[in-house]
């Protein structure tokens, strides 16, 4: 039951993507800049992070630890979500909602099999088995399939 559960969560946090990409490009369009858009995307949701973070370390008495050092690594998800925000907003009038997912999804899956391989970042190690890399060959053909037919 449990590992429904999580598939499902899984399923909502990529249609919650998927949504949020058309409602971005369109504040893009409104505020006349992608990087603006982007900005107001991430303010927002920094926002309700910081929101519900000071609520849950209230309920919890689990204090919350600024400047706690952390490596430059581990702040760059930052960096990469911005880009990705920004992407999303360029391509999505231009290329469509449904290609644009399906591109990301593609890359996720990707760049996920590499990343599981070498284990990054203590990640569990998986290998790559044909039987994975048959599930990414057609999650790119299916990509490249609702963009271009």
């Amino acid at each position: 039951m449990e590992t429904i559960i999580w598939a499902l969560l899984g399923i909502i946090a990529g249609a919650c993507i998927a949504t949020q990409a058309p409602i971005n490009a369109q504040l893009g369009r409104d505020l006349g800049m992608p990087f603006a858009a982007a900005a107001m995307s991430f303010l927002t949701g920094a926002v309700a992070l910081w929101g519900i973070s000071f609520a849950l370390s209230a309920i919890g008495g689990t204090p919350i630890r600024f400047g706690a050092p952390a490596p430059w690594l581990l702040v760059t998800g930052g960096l990469l979500g911005a880009f990705f925000v920004t992407s999303t907003i360029v391509l999505t009038p231009m290329i469509g909602t449904a290609a644009v997912m399906a591109l990301a999804i593609a890359g996720q899956l990707l760049a996920g099999l590499t990343l599981d391989r070498i284990g990054f970042l203590g990640t569990a190690v998986r290998e790559i088995s044909m039987g994975r890399v048959a599930g990414a060959v057609l999650l790119v053909i299916g990509a490249l399939m609702i963009r271009l037919l």
